[in-house]
């Protein structure tokens, strides 16, 4: 018989450790993940049934069991599932490969997580769970198809290390045995594990079965009494979202969400319908509360599970929903799939395109319902998600204008924190007004500070404050709302009807002209600006270049961008560039103009948030111009 003794991957024996000692309130939902384990195994063995019958297990009654020993002190979970070798029994029992594990455990460090156990199965760690109730755990498992003798027993004591013994099990499958600690017992009461089945697990397709001890009358001598042993089913079994509406009620759905999403609250919304006609399909769709800590990791599991007949064929079926709704959970049942659909062959298939096309619709029907009918839930929806359902504009064509009309913003005109839809923007569009003004930025104060908004200040004009890095791709991507063009406060040339720019510009010109010449390869043009009024200049991008914060995030992510022609804006009612005008125009070529026209792009680079390009110099410069200024005063 071959022993082997192993230590834990370094971040499972962390997540041990973590959970163990910070997990404590809701220590019985062990039981749910245990049984979600089972539920899943389940699936995989009755799917294989019908796709490998060279495995022998069609017909199979499939079920998952509890097993309470209160003199030995465990409990066992048991499924005739799939089961595992002893290779898969090491990776899915040993390690954890999941690109959100770190961020799992800095989480688990850095705030109290006790009332938040959804970040357990949101982060694939639900077997460790059972070390919350458990000193020992010990897995006892046989792959389908493998003969009684190639079984595996894994044990732990979540001492950092587990053994592996190779060892004989009559039946395929897998128990999970608990030995429980002592202020753990009542997880061995009866009454205790039927109502943890029935608050979480109520819904699992699998009977969830369990021997009872009844007394009843002796049928020999009616004074006394005998005990009776019977098998008992825990779960309602009925899949909820094959049921009428009118015979759920709302704690049902909600039960069934937390089985399906691992969360421990509440859904925001709940999307229930069957659709008929030439594609028939069963959805039970939710939206959650809040954003999994994952979401934006490439691993993250996008779209419901997909049932056909009854057969769970997918847990995640990604052909279903577009990558904006990733956020979305649920079940989706067809009777119109083959049994043997494969993951390549769902890309093309018509009925899934239907099937895609309906649920999305319905999705964003829902989400213009709540925003039209409950404001405060759907911004604390938008806070949550907006960031990801922005994403739809650019990658789906079709219904971005739709999409569109869900976004929320912050402007100039709303307190921090309020948000506008863009067609209340252009229902408060000054009567001249023609375009969609933006401006995107770190934050808003540092939008609101910004000098490109100077002369929208002054007219009172709307401008609509962007934070997120992509909104730039995003609104160009969009172009126009309701035959409105979009406009960047930053970029492009900008007129107002302000000012005589032609007049300046022959004023001016031979001083704009100097000014390119000494600032050549850093600008394509300098130009009078119908932006400021306060500050003397500020750069530009072009109409059609990338924002200067999406130019630093590409940057940052390594890759090569093209450089846009830059445009310096000179303000002509500045005192500074007055006085400019003055010194050209006693000395072309004096030293001290050019000194100037370099510290004011250098100034253009701090007013749009980047360092100028050389800090010392520019410092040395700066003071020497304030000490001429006080040896003038």
């Amino acid at each position: 018989m071959s022993v082997s003794k192993r230590k834990f991957k370094a971040e499972v024996n962390k997540i041990l450790d973590l959970m163990i000692h910070s997990l404590y309130s809701h220590k019985e939902i062990f039981l749910r993940e245990l049984i979600s384990n089972a539920s899943d195994a389940v699936d995989k063995a009755r799917y294989a049934s019908l796709t490998d019958a060279s495995l022998g297990i069609e017909g199979a009654d499939w079920k998952i069991r509890l097993i309470p020993d209160k003199e030995a002190g465990t409990l066992t979970v048991r499924d005739n599932g799939i089961g595992m070798t002893r290779d898969e029994a090491a990776e899915a029992l040993g390690t954890i490969a999941h690109s959100g594990t770190k961020e799992f455990m800095k989480l688990l460090e850095s705030r109290d997580v006790k009332d938040n156990p959804e970040l357990i199965g949101q982060f694939g760690v639900g077997f460790y769970s059972a070390f919350m109730v458990a000193d020992q755990v010990t897995v006892v498992t046989r792959k389908a198809g493998a003969a009684p003798g190639e079984a595996v027993i894994w044990r732990s004591e979540a001492d950092g290390t587990y053994t592996l013994e190779d060892t004989e099990k009559a039946e395929r499958g897998t128990d999970v045995i608990l030995k429980i600690k002592e202020d753990a017992r009542q997880y061995l009461e009866e009454w205790e594990l039927r109502k943890i089945v029935k608050q979480y697990s109520d819904f699992i397709e699998y009977p969830i079965v369990m021997d009872v001890v009844r007394s009843k009358p002796d049928p020999d001598d009616k004074e006394k009494s005998v005990s009776e042993t019977t098998e008992e089913t825990l779960n309602s079994r009925k899949a909820i979202w094959l049921k009428e509406k009118s015979e759920i009620t709302a704690e049902e759905y909600n039960e069934f969400y937390k089985h399906l999403s691992h969360d421990f609250t509440d859904p925001l919304r709940t999307i229930h319908y069957r659709a008929e006609g030439t594609t028939e399909f069963s959805a039970l769709l939710y939206l959650p509360k809040k954003r999994p800590f994952d979401i934006f990791y490439q691993d993250y599991k996008i779209g419901p599970a997909l049932y056909v007949r009854r057969v769970q064929i997918m847990d995640h079926c990604e052909a279903m929903l577009p990558t904006y709704l990733r956020f979305v959970k649920g079940v989706v049942e067809s009777s119109d799939l083959p049994l043997n659909v494969s993951r390549e062959i769902l890309q093309d298939n018509r009925t899934v395109a239907v099937i895609r096309k309906n649920l999305t619709k319905r999705i964003l029907d829902t989400l213009a319902e709540m925003k039209r009918d409950d404001a405060e839930a759907y911004g604390a929806f938008y806070e949550e998600f907006g960031r990801i359902l922005k994403e739809g504009i650019h990658h789906d064509y079709e219904r971005r204008e739709t999409i569109a009309d869900l976004l929320l913003f912050e402007s100039t005109k709303t307190e921090a924190g309020k948000k506008i839809t863009l067609a209340e923007y252009i229902e408060r569009m000054q009567p001249e007004q023609k375009e969609i003004y933006y401006i995107t930025g770190a934050d808003r104060a540092s939008a609101e500070s910004s000098p490109y908004l100077e002369i929208f200040k002054e007219k009172g004009i709307e401008v609509l404050i962007m934070t997120d890095d992509f909104d730039d791709i995003i609104i160009t991507g969009l172009g126009s709302y309701k035959e409105k063009e979009f406009h960047s406060a930053i970029k492009g040339d900008l007129d107002l009807g302000e000012g005589n720019k032609e007049e300046q510009k022959k004023e001016y010109g031979d001083l704009l002209e100097l000014m390119k010449e000494e600032l050549k390869g850093l600008v394509g043009e300098v130009r009078i600006s119908g932006r400021l009024k306060d500050s003397a200049v500020c750069l530009v991008a072009g109409e059609h270049d990338l924002d200067p914060k999406m130019v630093k995030m590409f940057e940052a992510m390594g890759q090569v961008v093209p450089k846009g022609q830059r445009v310096l804006e000179v303000n002509p009612n500045h005192e500074l560039i007055g006085r400019m005008k003055t010194l050209f125009a006693a000395d072309r070529g004096s030293a001290q103009l050019k000194e100037y026209v370099g510290l004011l792009y250098d100034q253009a680079l701090l007013l749009e948030g980047d360092r100028p390009r050389d800090p010392v110099a520019f410092a040395r410069a700066m003071s020497k111009l304030m000490a001429e200024g006080v040896v003038k005063g």
